[in-house]
């Protein structure tokens, strides 16, 4: 307890923030040992993610002291001399961290850039490129919950860092000596609207200039960043404006009206469905906080609620044909992209279309490096539909896309539900699932997987595992990661596959279910088979891996 309060107080001394040094200060007045041994039980691990983690004082929490030493560690790697841009969304402490970083550059002898105001993370991601910068910075918790902060890295290319970088940044950050040391200077620039003009400009490039534009949507950004960008984006290509969901239209980094400001969580989307229950709209439409991800649900009049979320792999695959059908994916030439936890389905649409094909690992710093991309995406409802421009998940430009699809659709006297059951008929139906569990303590997650390990199940819900891949050991050519992949078969089933990993950005531990089956011409009875298998195998992992 000595060397641990010896500790605390010494953080306190040097921390800049006064909110979090009277914070710490009380803590140790307090004599809270079991909260101060976890906020300096270590360090909050700089990775591929960057860092992410519940706001606080102390070396285990995101805080201004965290951000320096990472903003200086990341300056050491780059070198004197290059240019940074970093942009930041609206939850407590992103303009904070932004400036210090921003300060922290500037002391290091780099150019830095500072985007307006609280803006989409796709922005940034976009500026990267327009600037020409040696790297970025944004400063977000993305669908995080409200106590959370994080930081994430880019490169010049524009794309999220990846091994080595990732280590080799976090070794810079770990030899930063005390915080008096680093230098911190004025003379950042704060960015123009003519960035904001040059990403809106450049989304709407997404859309074929003469296609649908009638549509009619309710929009909902969920506290966050992305309302005036996306009305913006959807002016300028000349669609009606959204009607935003009022609760939840302005940024809010308490989010009072969801548990969790993810559109995939149950109830963030309630306020949307009342909405559209009075407003009639064609789609409803969602972003995450930082307006990367995109969500997209359509009437049905057998929900609850009216309204059907379409599943990330649905959304995914829509996109993809979109994209096939309009001419804007060569052959030949042009590859898709998916992470090995999404629907094989783009695969066939891919192959049908004589495009190139590529797995990756979950995450759009794997799937942003795929040579060659026209098109990627991942099942957590990330899409990036033009890495020309955003080499990176974008809720905005998928968003255009998506409505522009539906306006033709419905030009035509078709619908989304349609264009699904059109895909179903030509590849098979693709149905999937996920099991998520969301844990307090971490050593859940590292049990599940080891015990799945150490006892690998042989069937589930009827099916046989004919095949169990441990994806530590790096499987198809891809990089090692810890994750565990089940191959399934069965009577009357075209395939089959289950793959189970812990999150890399929140404490849950994820399984990724599919099934494939051959509809013939009977759509409803080959859907409610699929979806009776993947309610069967839910309980069946469960099961397996103790959870």
């Amino acid at each position: 307890m000595t060397d641990l309060l010896a500790r605390a107080r010494a953080w306190a001394a040097e921390d800049p923030d006064p909110e979090t040094r009277a914070e710490l200060t009380a803590l140790i007045a307090a004599g809270e040992s079991a909260e101060l041994a976890d906020r300096f039980a270590g360090t909050l691990e700089f990775g591929t993610a960057g860092l992410r983690g519940a706001l606080g004082a102390g070396p285990n929490r995101m805080n201004r002291a965290v951000v320096i030493r990472a903003a200086a560690g990341l300056a050491a790697y780059l070198g004197p001399g290059g240019s940074v841009v970093v942009g930041y969304d609206a939850r407590h402490k992103s303009a904070d961290f932004a400036r210090d970083t921003a300060a922290v550059m500037t002391g290091a002898g780099l150019r830095a850039y500072v985007l307006p105001r609280p803006l989409p993370t796709p922005v940034l991601a976009f500026a990267i490129r327009e600037l020409g910068v040696a790297a970025g910075v944004m400063v977000t918790a993305s669908h995080n919950p409200p106590q959370d902060n994080g930081y994430k890295v880019y490169l010049g290319d524009g794309s999220q860092i990846v091994p080595p970088a990732d280590a080799e940044i976090a070794a810079r950050i770990a030899a930063v000596g005390p915080l008096a040391s680093v230098p911190l200077a004025d003379g950042w620039e704060v960015l123009g609207e003519d960035v904001l003009a040059a990403y809106l400009e450049r989304a709407t490039g997404v859309l074929a200039p003469d296609s649908a534009r009638e549509l009619a949507t309710v929009y909902t950004p969920l506290h966050g960043v992305g309302l005036e960008t996306l009305t913006a984006a959807f002016a300028r290509a000349g669609f009606p404006a959204p009607l935003a969901v009022a609760e939840q239209a302005a940024p809010d980094p308490d989010f009072p009206t969801v548990t969790f400001p993810n559109p995939e969580e149950p109830g963030a989307m309630d306020l949307a469905f009342r909405t559209a229950r009075s407003a009639s709209p064609d789609l409803v439409i969602a972003n995450d906080p930082d307006a990367d991800r995109c969500a997209v649900a359509v009437p049905d009049p057998s929900a609850d609620a009216g309204w059907r979320m379409l599943r990330g792999d649905e959304l995914g695959a829509l996109l993809a044909a979109h994209l096939v059908r309009r001419g804007a994916a060569k052959p030949g030439r042009d590859v898709f992209a998916a992470s090995i936890v999404s629907s094989s389905l783009l695969s066939k649409i891919a192959a049908h279309a004589g495009l190139g094909y590529e797995d990756t690992l979950t995450g759009f710093k794997w799937i942003a490096r795929v040579p060659g991309l026209r098109y990627g995406y991942e099942e957590a409802l990330g899409y990036c539909v033009d890495p020309a421009g955003v080499r990176d998940k974008d809720g905005v430009t998928a968003a255009l896309l998506i409505a522009e699809m539906a306006a033709e659709a419905r030009r035509a006297g078709r619908t989304l539900a349609d264009e699904l059951d059109g895909l179903a008929l030509v590849h098979g139906l693709h149905a999937t699932d996920q099991l998520s569990v969301r844990v307090d303590d971490l050593a859940v997650i590292t049990g599940a997987m080891a015990r799945l390990r150490a006892h690998p199940p042989t069937g589930l819900a009827g099916l046989t595992v004919t095949s169990a891949e441990d994806l530590r050991e790096g499987v198809d050519g891809l990089p090692p990661t810890d994750g565990l992949r089940y191959t399934l078969a069965g009577e009357g089933v075209a395939g089959a596959r289950v793959v189970v990993r812990p999150s890399g950005t929140e404490p849950k531990v994820k399984c990724y279910l599919e099934v494939v089956l051959h509809p013939d011409s009977d759509l409803p009875a080959a859907r409610a088979r699929a979806a009776a298998l993947l309610s069967a195998l839910k309980p069946a992992l469960a099961s397996a891996a103790g959870l």
